[in-house]
């Protein structure tokens, strides 16, 4: 059994890149994100989700089998698709249109072989996105975080807040439900700040800890990362790179903080190795292709190779 499990929508990927009139085709989904992330990281890792039984899941199939990720307990829908997505590219950044209502991983449920994976694990990841594309998704992934609260796996939670998915009061009260059980609480400011009102990390960082998360980490894009074990707060600053798609960033900072975690850092040298990764994820176009494998994050840490990492 893996010892990180991830929970939520994987999304098949058109990106167009600038000056092109072609779509390339590629993987996404934030918890699909985090997942290879993690792998690619060095930690073992399962996924949880149910994919149509058309092209373009299976195409999700083989992915994980090149990468590593166990997904034995996946789903196969022969009555909804594979969510899709298209991202284009121009002055203002990237550009996001979507394909994914009643898709496959809406509808997915809490199976045994779910619940299974989960217990086994030492940690489970879900999103904010996770639990706003279907009430029946969202009622998997809070049966996961109970499954999960009561086999000792600890949970880490992306808050991914997407106004058109559903509406602010609703997606407020389902976070701090979920920052409440959770181990690790992973917002980017800017969503919180539109979610919740608060636009100072520290803020941030008090108003989780007060809810029960017992460790946070802030996604400050650029500026990096600010984190908290509950006892001290560190600042993790940014690689500099010559970034041209932050698509996925967020969620390849988070696959390798606890992928790292797991490895045994402390949260700040985690955070450290996941914002090395996040900016090297953007210096390539798409959310999977770009992810940084474990020699490529070692080496921009400046970690010789042969050393314990």
């Amino acid at each position: 059994m893996a010892d990180i499990v991830a929970i939520g929508e994987p999304l098949f990927e058109f990106n167009q890149l600038p000056g092109q009139t072609l779509y390339r085709q590629g993987f996404g989904g934030d918890t699909a994100n985090f997942a290879v992330a993690a792998a690619r990281a060095g930690a073992s890792v399962a996924y949880l989700t149910s994919l149509g039984d058309e092209a373009f899941g299976r195409q999700f199939l083989d992915l994980w089998d090149r990468e590593g990720v166990d997904h034995s307990a996946v789903t196969l829908d022969p009555e909804a698709p594979t969510g899709i997505y298209f991202v284009s590219h121009g002055p203002a950044g990237h550009e996001f249109t979507y394909r994914r209502s009643g898709s496959a991983a809406s509808r997915m449920r809490f199976t045994e072989a779910f619940a299974e994976r989960v217990a086994a694990a030492k940690w489970l990841h879900a999103s904010g996105i996770s639990q706003a594309i279907g009430p029946q998704a969202c009622d998997a992934v809070f049966a996961a975080i109970d499954h999960a609260r009561a086999h000792g796996t600890r949970v880490s939670y992306d808050l991914n807040f997407r106004p058109r998915l559903w509406p602010r009061a609703r997606a407020a009260a389902i976070a701090r439900a979920t920052i409440a059980a959770c181990d690790l609480f992973l917002p980017s400011i800017d969503e919180a700040a539109t979610l919740f009102g608060i636009e100072d990390p520290h803020r941030l960082i008090a108003f989780a800890h007060e809810l029960g998360a017992r460790a946070v980490a802030v996604k400050l894009g650029a500026r990096g990362a600010l984190v908290s074990d509950g006892e001290a707060i560190h600042e993790v600053a940014a690689m500099r790179v010559e970034p041209v798609d932050a698509t996925g960033a967020g969620d390849c900072f988070g696959g390798v903080t606890v992928a790292r975690l797991l490895a045994g850092d402390t949260l700040a040298a985690a955070a450290r190795a996941g914002c090395a990764a996040a900016a090297l994820s953007t210096t390539g176009y798409g959310a999977i292709d770009p992810l940084p494998r474990r020699e490529e994050i070692r080496a921009a840490l400046g970690i010789p190779t042969g050393a314990d990492w």
